[in-house]
């Protein structure tokens, strides 16, 4: 009988485990380019790409520059080609860069555009070095804050995708500069705050001059105030992400949130109607929002900022609330999760009531 009280606790304990981690896990290895048709249908495309450098950035060139090798930050308009480690040789009047990309995706990179680089290999395609399984490219740049055109050449799908690189004087160690590096972010910021000429191209920073008409109104839902369970479905961004479903809905004065899981930690706010909702967690676990349903059976568009690549980037989204799927807040997997573990330690604390007088017996 013990034995067969001692299977059941394991079974009970794979299945919680199996729970738990039903949702996936943001992965922090990057993706390969993709077309964005092949991800998403009927919506518009989330704009991934980032501008490269700040308005008004002045070129540094190795002359302002003192020799010698250095750490550099390098801003990349991909997200799919994001720089993890750069860095800068400057002797005889040259600088020479090197880029570690995280993924081993890219064959060949070529200074200039991928129309440029031609379909027939060539001396401009530059092949990488493979260091502890990640991808190094090593180049020449004439300067930096300045946006230098770098096609990357895809493993997978055997073609260029252009972008800019922007390798930032202002990382660089304050004593390896001859010149003095203008606060460009606190330009841009100026130029946006007072709408000056010419600042109508530039993005506010996250969580800046974003004007606001107050709280979005939560859709009415006609069941009694409490905690349920509501299918949702997430549409956007490269398809890495997700949100644990189906997912708390929380009624309050007949008005309906929701309370969100996302399968990476690296989600810091939401944003629904100009309004902004930030992360819950605060034990370093997978993000959680409660935000407001205005719309149910049709797609809801927030936005959602991650620092998964390094500087914070805002991605649009599409959620979908099914109503006819409303049903018990046991339903959640996080729920079920902790149901099947109080009943497996019930079981185990039973169990060893009973084999402790079982021994008793036989003693």
């Amino acid at each position: 009988m013990l034995k067969k009280l001692l299977r059941t606790i394991s079974v009970l304990m794979v299945m919680a485990l199996a729970v738990s981690f039903m949702s996936p896990v943001w992965a922090d290895e990057e993706e390969d380019e993709e077309t964005p048709g092949e991800r998403l249908s009927g919506i518009q495309w989330t704009i991934l790409t980032e501008k490269a450098g700040k308005y008004g950035m002045l070129p540094v060139y190795p002359r302002d520059i003192k020799d010698g090798t250095y750490e550099v930050k390098v801003d990349s308009t991909s997200p799919f080609f994001k720089v993890r480690k750069g860095e800068i040789i400057v002797e005889d009047g040259q600088i020479t860069a090197r880029i570690t990309i995280a993924s081993t995706s890219y064959l060949y990179v070529f200074l200039g555009t991928g129309a440029d680089a031609g379909t027939e290999k060539n001396d401009g395609w530059l092949e990488p070095e493979i260091v502890d399984g990640r991808t190094v490219f090593t180049f020449p740049i004439d300067a930096l804050d300045k946006a230098i055109d770098c096609a990357a050449y895809s493993k997978a799908r055997q073609q260029w995708y252009d972008r800019k690189l922007v390798f930032n004087a202002s990382s660089l160690p304050k004593d390896a500069l001859l010149v003095e590096i203008p606060d460009y972010s606190m330009i841009e910021n100026a130029l946006l705050a007072y709408k000056i000429d010419g600042s109508e191209d530039l993005q506010p920073s996250p969580g800046k001059h974003r004007p606001s008409s107050g709280p979005p109104e939560p859709i009415s839902v006609n069941i009694p105030d409490g905690e349920y369970s509501i299918e949702v479905n997430l549409i956007g961004g490269s398809g890495r992400a997700s949100i644990s479903s189906p997912t708390l809905l929380v009624v309050r004065n007949g008005k309906a949130y929701s309370r969100l899981l996302w399968s990476s930690a690296n989600y810091d706010y939401m944003i629904v109607d100009d309004s902004y909702y930030y992360n819950l967690t605060t034990d370093g676990g997978n993000s959680v929002f409660e935000i407001p349903i205005t719309v149910m059976d049709d797609p809801m568009s927030v936005i959602a900022d991650t620092n998964a690549m390094g500087d914070p980037l805002e991605i649009e989204y599409a959620l979908t609330f099914y109503q006819d799927t409303i049903s018990s807040k046991g339903k959640i997997p996080q729920e079920a999760a902790k149901v099947v573990f109080l009943i497996a330690a019930v079981i185990i604390v039973v169990g060893g009531v009973i084999n402790y007088f079982v021994k008793k017996k036989r003693s």
